[in-house]
């Protein structure tokens, strides 16, 4: 928020103004987009092999489409679960 502050000519409108006139993506599309391609450097390999992540993928025999790299996803019932960090 505060670069887009600098530039003179869209300082004084409002931060999603500033945004749309520069033509940049907000702050949160930015880290999620960030997120997904670190797992996806994961999930092919691009890390150091001794290093152990919590990604489990899906196994080849069911029936998933697109490709391979697609990841189990555990649910949970109550929200005690859902924001549990696991450290291995």
């Amino acid at each position: 928020m505060r670069a887009t502050k600098l530039v003179l000519t869209v300082k004084h409108l409002m931060y999603r103004e500033r945004l749309w006139r520069s033509k940049l993506p907000t702050l949160k599309y930015r880290r999620i987009r960030g997120d997904m391609i670190e797992v996806l450097k994961i999930l092919t390999g691009k890390y150091d092999s001794n290093v152990t992540f919590s990604f489990e993928k899906k196994n080849q025999d069911s029936r998933t489409r697109g490709h391979n790299l697609k990841l189990v996803h555990h649910r949970c019932h109550y929200d005690l679960r859902k924001y549990l960090i696991v450290h291995e």
